[in-house]
């Protein structure tokens, strides 16, 4: 008779799973909690000591770590002298391995779990015996998600799994304990971070396959950072058609760009890129004033907001066509008027958590490059006023509105801002100057008593004299360039108020 060894954590279907496995002629054997829950469904199963005969000991670390499981997983059929061994020894061959880990990841993101539960939680014995199956995969069928159970049973009921079923399986298998052990690591890390490891791995979970990536003819998924990361990865989609590559990165771009805010804010956002932002007393007001900043640019946008989102707010959104509309929490209140617009992506996206994987990874050919997330805001003791006029504390409200602001704009990036929201933005330029003459183009007269927020300094004094032209009144930058003395003295010419950070945004 085949046999089947079964150890999961996740019980889903396992009942189901088995009633088929023994209809089809198979001996169940089974470890701790699973061989529990296939006798509470009145199913006849072995223990696992039966394969090992030797008892589960040191509270279950010691379960399957045994030749009796092992030689049975790993022996080819297709030499004798592995068969010989087996019958030398009592042992039987082990033709299917059911198996999914310890519940890892679902514990550390508990906010109040210690060390010693992250631990307990490392399974040792399931992924050796996961490896040992897919390995030995044209002989022994391993399958590791409840999603498969269906299809497994389906082609045992036929014959058998053919090699290419096989091989995907084992696949899956390794990419189920690959993903284990790399959020292992970067738990380990975070215990004891030290710098970048000599070593990386991210895990992700399959949220959604995409229609497409950023052009038709590519393809995309989308995947998660473990079961709940928040941000757009932990988001619930309250209405509209099945999210795009370009949606969820506009989406992830508006949403991080109004969590940056403590005040309300909307942004809206095209291209990666704001086209409109503004605080306010309430989204409502945030909104109107972001709109107004490039009406044109608007249509088609994401919208994003830092609170939940009210009728009110939404009553303004429908006006317009918008693909995705972003909050941390939908109003019941502000779903039906949505829901006139029903091609319209919303999503209830609660705040980013610090997950194990708290980077930002972008690939290049040939492998990828990883860095600390840009969370550096604005800190007015460290910044420095070169300029003989210091900026009135009206403007320095204004300079650290538009200095987180410009952090999210695509390099070269210039942000002229105004009353609370931003009324130019110039992004994505080769040159600085012709991002400042963008942003002047888009404000028109309201660059009149606006501030300016540079991500980077200004290489010549050129930028920051066309927008003393346009009406601007003080100036936010990093410095240090060779030719600060210049610059600061065309500021001091035009009486701009001018202060350092000595901190610059690049975003590419």
């Amino acid at each position: 008779m085949p046999t089947a060894l079964l150890s999961v954590s996740d019980k889903t279907g396992l009942a189901a799973f088995a009633r088929g496995l023994k209809r089809l002629g198979y001996d169940l054997f089974a470890t701790g909690s699973t061989l529990q829950a296939l006798q509470d469904a009145a199913l006849d199963a072995q223990p696992v000591s039966d394969l090992t005969g030797f008892p589960e000991m040191m509270d279950g670390r010691i379960k399957t770590l045994h030749p009796g499981v092992h030689a049975g997983i790993l022996a080819r059929r297709d030499k004798r002298e592995h068969l010989q061994a087996l019958a030398a020894h009592g042992l039987r061959e082990i033709d299917l391995v059911c198996c999914n880990l310890y519940p890892f990841i679902d514990t550390v993101v508990r906010p109040d779990v210690t060390f010693e539960e992250a631990i307990e939680q490392i399974d040792v014995g399931g992924p050796a015996m996961i490896r040992a199956a897919a390995k030995n995969h044209e002989a022994v069928v391993v399958v590791v998600r409840p999603q498969r159970y269906s299809e497994v049973l389906g082609a045992l009921n036929e014959g058998t799994l053919d090699q290419s079923a096989r091989r995907r399986l084992a696949a899956e298998a390794y990419g189920h304990t690959s993903a284990y052990d790399a959020w292992i690591a970067a738990y380990m890390r975070g215990h004891e971070a030290n710098g970048f490891p000599a070593e990386i791995s991210i895990a992700g979970l399959l949220d959604q396959p995409l229609k497409y990536g950023e052009n038709e003819h590519q393809k995309a998924a989308f995947y998660r950072l473990g079961p709940d990361p928040g941000g757009i990865g932990g988001a619930d989609q309250v209405q509209g058609g099945p999210l795009g590559f370009n949606n969820i990165q506009d989406a992830s771009a508006a949403f991080q760009l109004v969590m940056d805010y403590t005040e309300p804010a909307v942004a809206i956002v095209k291209h990666m890129n704001p086209c409109g932002l503004a605080v306010a007393a309430d989204t409502a007001i945030a909104y109107r004033m972001a709109y107004e900043c490039d009406k044109v640019s608007a249509f088609g946008g994401i919208v994003a907001t830092n609170r939940a989102l009210d009728r009110s707010t939404a009553e303004q959104i429908v006006q317009i066509v918008t693909h995705v509309v972003i909050a941390p929490e939908i109003l019941d209140e502000a779903k039906d008027v949505l829901a006139r617009r029903k091609n319209m992506i919303v999503i209830a996206a609660p705040p980013a958590r610090s997950g194990l994987f708290d980077y930002e990874v972008r690939s290049v050919p040939g492998g990828f490059l990883v860095q600390e997330w840009d969370r550096a805001g604005f800190d007015r003791p460290s910044t420095k006023t070169a300029t003989l006029r210091a900026p009135t504390d009206a403007e320095w409200k204004q300079l650290g509105l538009a200095w987180i602001a410009v952090k999210h704009v695509k390099s070269n990036a210039i942000v002229l801002f105004k009353d609370g929201a931003a009324v130019g933005v110039g992004a994505g330029q080769m040159s600085r100057v012709e991002a400042v003459q963008l942003a002047v183009q888009r404000a028109g007269d309201r660059s009149r008593g606006s501030v300016l927020a540079s991500d980077a300094f200004f290489p010549f004094p050129d930028g920051l004299a066309l927008g003393a032209r346009a009406g601007v009144t003080a100036v936010i930058q990093p410095g240090g360039s060779m030719k600060d003395a210049d610059v600061t003295a065309a500021a001091d010419a035009a009486g701009i108020a001018m202060v350092v950070t000595g901190r610059r945004h690049f975003r590419h």
